[in-house]
């Protein structure tokens, strides 16, 4: 994790350029372990963001907004009654520490100019926001509380005297002398175990220069000249493995480099791009958990169904029964529990089990009723297997869309989708704020002849973009009896060619359950013969005139968005 001390360091210089004697006007906290101050400048308005996140602990400014919760989180209230109009005084980084201060001034209830201090402290697990009372040192709340009963050494709770964390017995890089730098240690190891507030890639950073001192030195030296240049390093797969203020030599051979024109959009891809993947695992995982919990029983019921259906459907024996006891009354007697007859359907014996405390008449009357139940029956138990088969296809294409993706504000609309619908209870905040107007944003590729393509994120935006976005005459591809996206190939007047269709079919190969098979059936077919019938779920339609391509499921390079 390279948020060190001398990163900690360079964010503050750049937050103080950016928002000191800034206005405070809006405080968002999008998850329990984030927090947004909206800051107006002289300069145009800014957004400083910050997590505790464990993976992705840090304090940067970002361009757009996360989504926010339909209700204010309780640490948020309490945020905007201390700070909001608030003027930003300074930004400071406590000594060489992973900690950003930044002080606030603003006015209490009785219009008095009061200081409040928002205390960073970005140290991995045990991150933390702290609002702090500067008159008296008391903690007003913070982000994470931490008891007794979690830690015996330091306690981080409203009321209490506010405690920096507690020292490691490390030379801070900032008062390390030339001397102490090199004889810090013979490996990359033991000086990170002697300087304090270096991550372990500047550890080896320094391990590696013939002048160590001089290297810290030229360091320190770009974030008091504001002379930074904030890489990220990535891996062959294109994954971020390092981000740092200043390149670093260890990582200029064997790893792509990228420049960035300021720390934290350097630091806000590197966490995004390394995150984003786990995070919204993470956000899924209830709704994954719930529609495979929902699926589970769907597939019992079809089986339960089949069964019954298959029993019913093998009722003719109940009617024979009827039929050849009302013929050969005359040899039962009282009590009998079964007689043998003869079918006259095949000439041969059948034995026929009776229940004794009935009348012979009673008990063919019994068998023709229960012929007759069987018969409502296999009506009955069809329009349950259909309606049943119509749920679970529905939900194999939201648990599809939630195992393809990768984006939080997918996973929030498959959310509001699954509430719509009634799968899964709404969260009672969401129930006292009016749902935002649905607004299809399906993703859009260009293939290599210059066909645009639409695709569906769900199964609400599917309908939008088949029924309403698209023309009659584009083309609507889907793979054939595999849950996926709704993929538009939009022809806007040019012929179709055989390159866009092959494209477009990978494309819905892709998103779809069979994104990670081969030689996939992709039906494609005009818009015009694409309906939806009354009463069908979400994105569920019939279509014909159609024809099939078998692809191999590619993403294109050309994804605009």
């Amino acid at each position: 994790m390279a948020f060190d001390g001398i990163v900690t360091a360079a964010m503050a210089g750049e937050l103080r350029e950016q928002i000191l004697y800034g206005k405070i006007d809006k405080i968002y906290q999008p998850e329990s372990s984030e927090l947004v101050l909206h800051i107006h400048t002289k300069n145009g308005n800014r957004r400083l963001y910050a997590t505790v996140d464990s993976s992705a602990s840090c304090v940067r400014l970002i361009d757009k907004n996360p989504l926010n919760p339909p209700a204010p989180l309780p640490f948020c209230m309490l945020l905007r009654k201390h700070l909001q109009s608030g003027r930003i005084t300074s930004v400071e980084q406590k000594d060489s520490e992973r900690i950003l201060e930044i002080s606030v001034e603003t006015l209490n209830e009785l219009g008095f100019t009061v200081n409040k201090k928002l205390i960073f402290e970005i140290m991995g697990k045990h991150s933390n926001i702290v609002l702090v009372e500067m008159s008296t040192g008391k903690i007003i709340d913070c982000i994470k509380k931490i008891s007794l009963d979690e830690s015996r050494a330091r306690q981080v709770l409203p009321g209490m005297t506010y405690s920096y964390p507690p020292s490691q017995n490390k030379i801070p890089f900032r008062e390390i002398t030339e001397e102490e730098l090199e004889n810090a240690g013979d490996t990359p190891k033991a000086l990170l175990s002697k300087v304090g507030g270096i991550a372990p890639c500047f550890a080896r950073e320094l391990f590696a220069a013939p002048h160590r001192y001089a290297l810290l030195r030229k360091f320190l030296s770009r974030i008091e000249d504001n002379a930074l240049e904030p890489v990220v390093y990535e891996d062959e797969q294109g994954k971020p493995v390092e981000f740092y203020m200043a390149p670093l030599s260890e990582y200029e051979n064997s790893c792509k480099r990228l420049d960035f024109d300021s720390l934290s959009h350097a630091c806000g891809y590197f966490y995004e791009h390394r995150n984003a993947t786990n995070r919204a695992r993470q956000k899924s995982h209830s709704l994954v958990h719930s529609v495979k919990n929902r699926l589970d029983k769907l597939y019992l019921k079809k089986q339960r169904l089949n069964e019954d259906l298959l029993k019913a459907e093998n009722s003719d024996q109940l009617r024979l029964y009827g039929e050849l006891l009302t013929a050969n009354m005359h040899l039962i007697q009282p009590g009998m529990k079964e007689v043998t007859v003869t079918n006259y359907y095949n000439g041969k014996e059948i034995t026929i089990p009776l229940d004794p405390r009935w009348s012979p008449n009673k008990n063919a009357q019994n068998y023709f009723k229960q012929y007759g139940k069987a018969k409502t029956a296999v009506h009955e138990k069809k329009a349950q297997l259909k309606e049943n088969q119509e749920n679970i296809d529905y939900l194999e294409s939201v648990y599809t869309y939630l195992n393809n993706t990768d984006s939080i504000r997918d996973i929030e609309d498959l959310r509001q989708e699954l509430e719509e619908e009634g799968w899964i209870r709404p969260r009672k905040a969401a129930n006292r704020r009016k749902k935002p107007k649905f607004r299809p944003h399906p993703l859009k590729y260009q293939t290599s002849d210059g066909f645009t393509v639409l695709v569906g994120r769900n199964n609400k935006e599917n309908d939008a973009l088949t029924l309403k976005l698209a023309s009659k005459n584009d083309y609507w591809l889907h793979t054939k009896d595999i849950p996926g996206s709704h993929v538009i190939l939009e022809t806007q007047g040019k012929e179709l060619t055989e390159t866009a269709v092959m494209e477009a079919a990978a494309l819905a190969a892709y998103h779809s359950k069979a994104r990670t098979s081969e030689n996939v059936p992709v039906d494609y077919v005009r818009v015009r013969y694409v309906k939806k019938p009354n009463g069908a779920k979400p994105g569920m339609v019939i279509f014909t005139h159609n024809r099939t391509v078998y692809v191999n499921p590619k993403e294109p390079d050309g994804q605009k968005g």
